[in-house]
């Protein structure tokens, strides 16, 4: 019996098309390209997140009223001391100097030496001062005597444009005394007792949420109008054992720019 004949060996694959080889090449170049292209883009995203606004076309803010601040650090702790928010730090006490946590006054600005008060501690009733009615002052004094006040540290400046400015920062001897402070002179976001010069205040619903700092409360006011010969902007802030009274005016209107970077830095160096 023979055997059975050989297999024939497999046939080699046709030859790819002409056309069949273009789609693949131009397919390939595609790729290669949508690569190139997301690397590119992902690049100038990255470059633009690495630039200043000012450095961007189209978003320099060269312009926009905001004052120029020296750098701002926190002051050193004391040698084992915790931050004022760490969880150590149940009370939420400052243990840096309170004077040293004041903003500093921006460039080309007049310093309040009346705000300086004695080796930088301010006396009550000059910041009590800041109050239009006796009555309200009398009652916001006994309010501080009654919580424990410690003491207050004051900066003040007045700017080329005119623009006055007080910061006052207010310690008490823990986060749970200031925070029932704040909440007694600070009703629904509204201030109960009027600064002088401010008749009548209302939120300022113009400060961004994405200002605001972590462990800062705050309340934001703005003089209503009509108003007089000057507008008055005010803020009361509540971070830890301290809370913060800013004071704004200029005869006209007052800028919110300023304020609200004011509001946001002095928040900043307490949070």
């Amino acid at each position: 019996m023979l055997p059975p004949p050989p297999e024939a060996p497999p046939s080699a694959p046709a030859p790819a098309a002409p056309k069949d080889r273009r789609v693949l090449r131009a397919a390939l170049r595609w790729t290669a390209a949508v690569l190139v292209f997301a690397a590119v883009g992902t690049a100038t995203a990255y470059g633009i997140t690495r630039m200043e606004r000012t450095d961007v076309p189209g978003l320099a803010t060269e312009s926009d009223g905001r004052w120029d601040f020296p750098t701002l650090t926190r002051p050193p702790l004391p040698s084992g001391s915790p931050a004022p928010f760490a969880e150590s730090n149940p009370a939420g006490a400052h243990h840096a100097d309170l004077r040293a946590l004041l903003l500093p006054a921006p460039e080309g600005a007049t310093q309040d030496k009346a705000l300086n008060g004695t080796d930088g501690w301010l006396e009550t009733k000059d910041y009590l001062a800041e109050y239009a009615v006796k009555e309200e002052r009398d009652e916001l004094g006994q309010k501080l005597v009654d919580h424990g006040l410690r003491h207050i540290a004051a900066r003040g400046w007045t700017t080329q444009d005119g623009t006055r400015t007080r910061v006052y920062l207010l310690q008490f001897g823990t986060a749970e005394i200031a925070e029932t402070l704040y909440g007694s002179v600070v009703s629904y976001d509204t201030p109960v007792y009027a600064v002088r010069g401010a008749d009548a205040s209302s939120f300022d619903e113009t400060l961004t949420l994405r200002s605001r700092v972590s462990h800062v409360e705050r309340s934001v006011q703005v003089e209503s109008k009509p108003y007089g010969a000057e507008q008055v902007r005010h803020a009361y802030l509540a971070a830890g054992d301290v809370v913060a009274v800013i004071v704004q005016s200029r005869k006209g209107t007052a800028p919110a720019v300023p304020f609200h970077q004011t509001v946001t830095l002095q928040s900043q160096l307490l949070g």
